[in-house]
């Protein structure tokens, strides 16, 4: 059966006046109300930023019911009623925010970080939101999404750390080549970190990127 959800979203900045806004999406086992704090260096009277919750909760140490908790996108069980699930949703988000500012050729980055990588790309590429830069961070497009879709309307980058862990040499040449036999434009930008945004990382690459 289907059934109404609550879902969560936490922000950073005016998101009514902001004339550039950030959707960002964590990695499995964030939550987004810390994994927003990673963004609070770009934030300005121009920009806001938006970090929608996983619609899934779990403890973090699996046992027992106390201790941290994390969110997760989704699972493999029961996984095509997951996606649509979280595309619905961010889908709906998505169209609150248009509704909510008005500005004027506003601008809208995407970012998808390990596992919000994966998820962000699916909601996209059901091509009901769009936005103007999308960025992969640690994480990779998954198996199954035409990247043509994604590469439409959006210019696209993926940012990857040289000591992370979940993220082999192997895996990101895998990767390039994947995208040069789909003709896929995307800027491939290797930092030196581990699994996670670094806040010159983020900042340098804003700049230079006009994010």
């Amino acid at each position: 059966i289907t059934v109404n959800k609550t879902a969560f979203y936490h922000t950073l900045g005016n998101v009514k006046t902001a004339q550039t806004i950030w959707i960002v999406l964590h990695g499995y086992g964030y939550l987004a109300k810390y994994f927003i704090n990673k963004f609070n260096p770009i934030i300005d009277d121009n920009t806001a930023v938006i970090a929608p919750e996983g619609l899934s909760k779990f403890y973090l140490n699996g046992v027992g019911y106390d201790g941290r908790l994390g969110a997760s996108w989704m699972t493999k069980d029961n996984r095509e009623t997951e996606i649509e699930d979280y595309i619905n949703y961010l889908d709906q988000l998505y169209k609150t925010i248009l509704e909510e500012n008005k500005t004027t050729g506003l601008k809208i980055n995407v970012v998808g970080f390990s596992q919000g990588g994966a998820t962000a790309s699916r909601w996209l590429a059901n091509q009901k939101s769009n936005c103007d830069n999308f960025i992969l961070w640690a994480s990779a497009f998954p198996e199954g999404v035409d990247l043509k879709l994604l590469s439409q309307n959006s210019k696209l980058f993926a940012l990857m750390g040289d000591d992370d862990k979940f993220i082999s040499e192997e895996q990101i040449n895998n990767y390039e080549k994947l995208l040069k036999d789909a003709n896929i434009k995307c800027q491939l930008i290797r930092f030196v970190g581990k699994h996670d945004i670094p806040e010159q990382v983020l900042l340098e690459q804003t700049d230079l990127n006009n994010w």
